[in-house]
C-alpha cells in the first residue's frame, strides 16, 4: 500500500513531474506494488491483533452495544461497573484473536488487483486504497472473522459475561431476558476497526508520502521514475 500512496503523493505534488500512468504498467513495478501492499495490510493487522489491539486503543476499542449503553450508565452509578468492564474486554479479545485471519485474504485481494484498480487508487479520493480493500475483502473477511469471534468469544465465555451482566442488570429491571447475538457485532466492529487503520495509515503517506516511505517503496519509486 505505501509504494501506491506513495506514488499518489507524488503525482498530486510535482504536477510538472508526474507519471504517466503508463509508465507503472509493468512487470517489475506491479511486484513491487504489490508487496508494498502487503507490507501496508500487514502493518494494520499486526496492530490490531494482539493483546490490547483493539482494548488498548480508544480509535478502535469495542463498546457494548447501543442497546445495553444505557445499561452499562445505570449500573457503573450503582457500583457494579466491573460486569461491564469484563463484558467489554472479552468482546476486545475476541476481535483480538480475529484479526489475524484478515493477512491471508488482504495478501489475496493485491495478488489479484488489476491495473485499471492500481490506476484507480493512484487517481482516487484520499481513501481510495481504503475503499479498494473494503471493497474486495469485506465479505471474506465476515466469513472468515465470524468463527472464529464465536470461537474465541466461547473460549473466554463472552456469552457467560454477557449472561452475568445482563442477569444483574436484570435484577433491577434494566433490561429484558432476550439473547444478544454478540458474535454478529464483534465481528463488524472487528472490520471496522482494520479498515479505520488502513485509513489512518493511507491518510498519514498521503500527507507525507517520502517520509512514510519505506525501502521498497524507494526502490518501486525510483524504477517507475
Amino acid at each position: 500500500m505505501r509504494a501506491i500512496l506513495l506514488l499518489l503523493g507524488l503525482f498530486a505534488a510535482t504536477s510538472a513531474q508526474a507519471l504517466s500512468l503508463a509508465q507503472i504498467s509493468n512487470k517489475d513495478a506491479g511486484g513491487g506494488l504489490q508487496q508494498a501492499l502487503g507490507q501496508g495490510a500487514g502493518k494494520a493487522v499486526d496492530l490490531l491483533g494482539k493483546s490490547d489491539g483493539f482494548l488498548g486503543n480508544p480509535k478502535v476499542r469495542i463498546p457494548l452495544p447501543q442497546g445495553l449503553q444505557k445499561v452499562e450508565g445505570l449500573l457503573r452509578g450503582i457500583g457494579m461497573g466491573k460486569y461491564a468492564d469484563e463484558l467489554i474486554t472479552s468482546m476486545n479479545r475476541a476481535a483480538e484473536a480475529a484479526v489475524p485471519e484478515a493477512k491471508a485474504l488482504l495478501l489475496a485481494s493485491i495478488k489479484q488487483m488489476s491495473w485499471s484498480d492500481a490506476k484507480g487508487i493512484l487517481t482516487g479520493g484520499e481513501d481510495a486504497a481504503t475503499q479498494y480493500f473494503r471493497r474486495t475483502t469485506s465479505a471474506g473477511l465476515t466469513e472468515k472473522f465470524h468463527p472464529v469471534v464465536k470461537k474465541a468469544m466461547a473460549r473466554v465465555k463472552v456469552a457467560e459475561k454477557y449472561d452475568e451482566f445482563a442477569g444483574r442488570a436484570a435484577k433491577f429491571g434494566l433490561v429484558k431476558g432476550q439473547d444478544a447475538h454478540l458474535d454478529d457485532y464483534v465481528t463488524q466492529k472487528a472490520l471496522d476497526g482494520l479498515f479505520l487503520m488502513i485509513a489512518e495509515e493511507e491518510k498519514a503517506i498521503r500527507k507525507d508520502p517520502l517520509g512514510a516511505a519505506g525501502s521498497l517503496a524507494r526502490k518501486v519509486f525510483g524504477a517507475l521514475r
